[in-house]
């Protein structure tokens, strides 16, 4: 797993539940958009994301393009937990706690 999926993981794994959109994920993770969408695509490929566009009323409404959003996926949530945690391991260093699996505590998972 790169540091660039790592981040925007983390992002969706700080509130799971809610909703982000494309420029919206690349502030909060720090990256690039360039970087980022290839990512969503690919997240979404595997069945961790999945995506929406807005009513085009609310673009319309608002003066701005139309937003896709974004949603981890439960099953997504659980994954992206299990292998962050994995990664963090195979270096040993500790899991923080946006990544560790559900039910776990404590220190290095």
């Amino acid at each position: 797993m790169t540091t660039s999926v790592r981040d925007v993981l983390r992002v969706f794994l700080s509130d799971p539940a809610r909703e982000r959109y494309g420029l919206d994920l690349c502030a909060e993770a720090g990256l690039a958009s360039g970087t980022v969408y290839p990512i969503l695509a690919t997240l979404e490929e595997i069945g961790w994301v999945e995506s929406r566009w807005e009513d085009p009323d609310v673009h319309v409404r608002e003066g701005r393009p139309r937003r896709r959003y974004y949603l981890l996926t439960p099953g997504g949530a659980e994954q992206a937990r299990d292998a962050i945690a994995a990664a963090y391991r195979s270096r040993r260093q500790l899991v923080p706690d946006w990544a560790r699996p559900l039910g776990t505590t404590g220190g290095a998972s």
